[in-house]
């Protein structure tokens, strides 16, 4: 995808022309996937791998279709799709081109932490050629060297990347609410140094191509990191499956309900329950409909003034 628009930028584009910053996260667990769509990819692949890549794909171009009037970007997750072996990496691309031809942009869920020409290597996978990602999660336990390589290819493709600040995982706390020497928490250290990196990436919007992912299930923290990073897009798991809900995402937005997407998985691509029922894909699309609503509603909150 060719664009020489700051990501940062069309990302607020996104959010405002959709009126929603809902992000659809894509991971296929493959048991939940419609039956009819494994038994006719177990049909046309003797490989139990490919059939497994092909039922993916199929499955995600029509949650794709369902979901794109509702949201502004999807993130698929990589690993998922790297476990269905070299079809698997066939099936991203096409999923990745599918989306952007649905004028979604598409965060690739790939948090690579490597260094050097290794990064560099990540980056240019991701971030480049026929189905490049629009941006990528990053993890930063390695310190600038796992960074920048990937910043450095993002300012040539127009690119952006969303860095791990404070996640939504239980265990988070283990190591990003510790105290480091200075009195910083750690999680308050990495948003720092985000700060630092995305200051010179800054588009028309506001907001930099340096973003950082914050969950929604630490409330105190999502509304502190707010303050420290007002010029960061956030990137906002942790609604629906993970136990937040739309409402708890509120702080993440600006006055104008811009400053975040909010990523659902599992709430919205599995809405059908039963693998086995035919009419699976009018549930998902309501699903995303009544959540890129109640985010709507949430975000669009921020920018009222108090009667």
């Amino acid at each position: 995808m060719v664009t020489t628009q700051a990501f940062a930028d069309r990302l607020a584009d996104a959010v405002l022309s959709k009126r929603s910053p809902l992000v659809v996260g894509l991971d296929p667990f493959i048991d939940r996937i419609p039956l009819e769509l494994r038994e006719q990819a177990a049909r046309d692949h003797e490989d139990p791998r490919a059939a497994s890549a092909a039922a993916a794909q199929s499955f995600f171009e029509s949650v794709l279709e369902a979901v794109a009037p509702y949201a502004c970007a999807v993130k698929p997750q990589s690993a998922f799709f790297e476990g269905f072996g070299p079809a698997g990496c066939v099936a991203w691309e096409r999923v990745v081109q599918r989306a952007h031809e649905l004028d979604l942009l598409v965060i690739g869920d790939i948090k690579r932490g490597d260094i050097g020409s290794t990064a560099r290597a990540y980056a240019d996978a991701h971030l480049t050629g026929p189905a490049a990602c629009d941006a990528v999660t990053l993890n930063p336990y390695m310190g600038s060297d796992s960074v920048l390589p990937f910043l450095e290819v993002a300012d040539q493709t127009s690119g952006g990347a969303f860095v791990l600040v404070r996640t939504s995982n239980p265990s988070a706390a283990e190591l990003q609410d510790q105290t480091l020497a200075k009195g910083a928490r750690v999680h308050e250290h990495v948003a720092d140094l985000v700060a630092g990196w995305g200051r010179e990436r800054v588009g028309t919007s506001g907001f930099s191509n340096v973003g950082a992912v914050v969950g929604a299930t630490a409330p105190a923290e999502l509304t502190a990191l707010r303050e420290r990073l007002p010029h960061a897009w956030f990137l906002v798991p942790g609604v629906g499956a993970q136990g937040a809900s739309a409402q708890d995402v509120a702080p993440a937005f600006d006055a104008r309900g811009l400053g975040a997407v909010v990523n659902s998985s599992r709430g919205i691509l599995y809405a059908f329950g039963d693998p086995k029922t035919r009419d699976w894909r009018s549930p998902i699309e309501q699903a995303a409909r009544d959540l890129a609503a109640q985010l709507r509603d949430v975000s669009t909150a921020q920018s009222s003034p108090p009667r």
